[in-house]
């Protein structure tokens, strides 16, 4: 059946962590393909209450549709989040994002501790230890979670112990990032400069994180001051060898095949640039072994 966007009840949007790219694919795929699955909804008095499709309803939204394509399931609202949950356990929520979704049972529906563990087969602990973990981490900080700005799985391994250790900081920090969209491993680099940091470094990664991430990028050029040029030369050349060969692997292994026509385009103005670079590398390369 078809449904007005405008008369969806999205009560459950805020439990779902977003990604830009994913939701630049499922954009191009409805633009070209339109709408193949449709999205869950239960009854709610007179509402529609969408369980499942939260990301095909914004791209629809962006594509200035009016209604989508929906399929009722004829179940109570939380025996049908529950179910969803466990349908969507293979795709790997994050321990915040499962935080999240229980800490919403618990509110919406007064659901103990052991109620949860009973309704999702899993034991009180595993129920507190992600309730601890969302009530940790500042509100600010989810906020920039649950955008994408930073990664489910960074907050949850990185930021929640900053937060433990030093809430403001923690803040601080999410504030100062958020912006730039770091990856983890960023993350966690500027998370381990502030531990093992004294006072004047703490200050610096929260009140300007990308000079400290630049500075460990030059150290980490540098490398080990053992070695000499040309086994520093050589070390590169190993990396870009290998890192060729790895990207080589993706594309044999198909990560192309449901690449849009956008992706496919950037994917060859990529490999073109990293050949000229190799191309500029091999000539350099020629042009000092002839000389001499």
């Amino acid at each position: 059946m078809e449904l007005e966007l405008g008369r969806l009840d999205l009560r459950y949007e805020q439990l779902r962590t977003r990604s830009a790219a994913r939701e630049r694919r499922l954009l191009a795929s409805l633009a070209s393909m339109g709408q193949q699955t449709p999205i869950v909804v239960v009854r709610d008095g007179e509402r529609d209450v969408v369980v499942d499709g939260y990301k095909r309803v914004r791209a629809l939204r962006r594509l200035a549709h009016d209604t989508v394509i929906a399929t009722t399931w004829d179940l109570g609202e939380l025996d049908a989040l529950v179910l969803e949950r466990i349908l969507r356990a293979s795709e790997g929520a994050s321990a915040i994002e499962e935080g999240w979704f229980l800490l919403e049972l618990e509110k919406r529906f007064g659901l103990g501790r052991e109620e949860l563990a009973r309704r999702f087969d899993r034991t009180p602990s595993w129920v507190s230890r992600r309730l601890a973990l969302v009530r940790e981490l500042p509100t600010s900080v989810q906020r920039h979670v649950l955008s994408g700005a930073i990664s489910a799985h960074a907050a949850m391994r990185y930021l929640v112990p900053l937060a433990r250790a030093n809430e403001s900081d923690c803040e601080k920090m999410a504030e100062a990032i958020a912006p730039s969209s770091p990856s983890s491993r960023q993350i966690g680099e500027l998370c381990a400069t502030w531990v093992a940091g004294n006072a004047a470094t703490r200050e610096l990664v929260v009140r300007d994180p990308g000079l400290v991430l630049r500075a460990r990028a030059e150290a980490g050029r540098e490398g080990d001051v053992r070695k000499t040029p040309v086994e520093h030369l050589l070390d590169d050349l190993r990396v870009v060898a290998a890192v060729a060969h790895r990207a080589r692997g993706r594309v044999r292994r198909g990560a192309l095949d449901d690449a849009t026509d956008a992706e496919r385009a950037e994917v060859i103005r990529a490999c073109s640039e990293a050949l000229s670079e190799v191309e500029q590398l091999d000539s350099r390369c020629e042009g000092v072994a002839n000389a001499r």
